[in-house]
């Protein structure tokens, strides 16, 4: 596969079921409004390495920093100020850190999408 027709090969970390997904989501785009989600969702996507990392930096130092990266405000404070909820919590998430990451991913995906058929006209008749 060229690297030109197939830009989602350059995220870091992407999964077949991820890429299938987003290439998926994506045919009804023309190739501007492509160029215009590719360019968001590249923006706004974390690896579930990343995650995996913020949920060890958790585990040994301060909990809920993986749930403040994902943008959920709310359970992050509950993380920061329980302890991770006794450590249980961010033990959980370590070991689902690949569906934390996946979650958020298609948000973001679909977020992209949306701002994609918003922002550059469709010149499909």
């Amino acid at each position: 596969m060229d690297m030109y027709q197939n830009p989602y090969m350059a995220l870091p970390g992407i999964t077949p079921e991820e890429m299938g997904f987003l290439q998926q989501g994506t045919t009804d785009l023309t190739d501007e409004q492509k160029k215009y989600f590719y360019m968001a969702y590249s923006s706004k996507r974390k690896s579930s390495q990343d995650i995996l990392i913020f949920t060890l930096i958790g585990f040994f130092g301060v909990a809920g920093i993986q749930r403040f990266v994902l943008g959920e405000v709310v359970m992050g404070l509950l993380y920061l100020f329980t302890g991770g909820f006794c450590l249980i919590g961010t033990i959980v998430d370590l070991v689902n850190h690949k569906t934390l990451a996946t979650d958020y991913n298609r948000k973001m995906a679909y977020e992209s999408f949306q701002m994609a058929k918003m922002s550059v006209p469709s010149t499909k008749l």
